[in-house]
């Protein structure tokens, strides 16, 4: 008997999912294509995923505005190898009655891991100090300690309460603001809830981990930069449009700010040329706070759970 399903997986560049033992359950209750390189224009990512039920949409910088979702009626549910579903039109899936599943959670340690990561090596300036090294300079310039130090967490999901857990452990005071307060985990985990402009105001160091919303983009945009004292640190593991890069890079140039650690970009890859790419004191990595042989299988292995459950009729972490 033909199977019911097809999965199509319609640009999985970079590498995420292709070579995946994980895959090997799907081949068995479904027809699957998998794509390894991005679709050329919208005309080949719809020629591409025409057969679809399924759309495993390994990657977010393949998108699907509206006008594609309604030329798939036979397309059921898009599944994302992660949290952020920004790539999809949900308004346009909700219309369509295609269910859109993603996969909150599994990687929340590897990626406030990496957050802390960028945290510490803004606050120690290790970037800077490897290209004064690499140009032949032994500068002795001061960098900051974090022990003691206020961090603030603008988002506790799942991610912002592993870095809450992380900072804590370093010593540092944690403050956090949050759209939905758990009075209980603050107790817990030994911080304070207190609003935006309070957090803005009085941390040393800033992480965010909200999602990307309508209430989220330009959250902080260049009057809550202005708001944050001056040396502050902002570590950016959340995604770009939650800050407003120019802004952030007047007053990064400007020396308002401390520094910056961002993982997540307007443009991806960032072109050449960037202004970020020009300034003194940021860390920067290409969008791969999950990417480790760990977060990689969890994120693959829960795109393909939502799969199975989806196909089964026990569907999971539904958006819509």
């Amino acid at each position: 008997m033909a199977p019911q399903h097809c999965i199509v997986i319609p640009g999985d560049d970079p590498l995420q999912i292709a070579d995946s033992p994980r895959l090997d359950a799907l081949r068995e209750v479904a027809e699957v294509q998998l794509y390894r390189d991005r679709p050329a224009s919208p005309e080949e990512q719809l020629r591409r995923v025409e057969p679809a039920t399924v759309i495993i949409n390994s990657r977010g910088a393949v998108k699907w505005p509206g006008e594609l979702l309604r030329q798939l009626p036979g397309l059921q549910m898009i599944v994302v190898c992660g949290i952020g579903t920004d790539s999809i039109d949900l308004a346009a899936a909700r219309e369509c009655g295609i269910a859109v599943c993603n996969i909150p959670g599994r990687t929340a340690p590897v990626v406030a891991e990496h957050a802390l990561a960028l945290l510490m090596a803004t606050a120690r300036r290790l970037a800077w100090f490897t290209a004064r090294m690499k140009a032949g300079h032994w500068d002795r310039r001061l960098s900051d300690s974090l022990a003691g130090r206020t961090v603030g967490v603008v988002g506790t999901g799942n991610i912002g309460t592993e870095m809450i857990r992380l900072c804590r452990a370093i010593g540092m005071n944690v403050v956090a603001w949050s759209f939905h307060p758990d009075q209980q985990k603050a107790e817990q985990l030994g911080f304070r809830y207190v609003e935006l402009p309070e957090l803005l105001a009085t941390s040393d160091a800033i992480s965010l981990h909200v999602r990307l919303s309508d209430e989220t983009r330009g959250l902080i945009g260049r009057q809550e930069l202005l708001q944050m004292q001056p040396g502050t640190l902002l570590i950016n593991t959340a995604r770009a449009a939650v800050v407003e890069t120019a802004a952030l890079v007047d007053l990064l140039n400007a020396g308002h700010l401390g520094g910056a650690g961002i993982d997540v970009f307007d443009q991806e890859p960032l072109p050449a040329g960037h202004p970020l790419l020009e300034c003194e004191q940021v860390v920067l990595t290409p969008h791969s706070a999950d990417q480790t042989p760990e977060g990689v299988d969890r994120l693959n292995a829960g795109c393909v759970e939502n799969t199975l459950k989806w196909i089964a009729g026990q569907p999971q972490n539904r958006v819509v």
